[in-house]
């Protein structure tokens, strides 16, 4: 489990537990790919519920990039993310949330 007061969250990639954090750069670096000018309209897409696939790829790259990962977009497309797609949407999402507010109740 990722520690909430670091933005981190856990996501198991290939059998394996990796931490994902959105750190400025990696935010910085998220916004580059996704071609946005602010992460607004990212925010909004998850708040409607109406992420695209792409939007979920990038930000757990970047959450990747953020806890130290080296890797890219390509290394993670025959990955097995434990709980799939909507796995990866969930931890997705949770990734912007912790990235922009304090913790209220660890398990969030």
């Amino acid at each position: 489990m990722g520690n909430p007061w670091a933005g981190e969250v856990e996501l198991v990639i290939d059998g394996e537990h990796r931490l994902l954090r959105l750190t400025l750069g990696a935010l910085a670096e998220l916004e580059a790919t996704l071609g946005a000018g602010s992460l607004v309209e990212l925010v909004e897409r998850f708040e409607i519920g109406k992420p695209s696939s792409r939007d979920v790829l990038a930000l757990i790259v970047a959450g990747l990039r953020g806890g130290g990962w080296r890797g890219n977009a390509g290394d993670l497309l025959s990955a097995e993310i434990g709980g799939g797609p909507l796995e990866a949407a969930r931890v997705a999402g949770r990734l912007l949330v912790r990235a922009f507010s304090l913790p209220s109740d660890p398990a969030s």
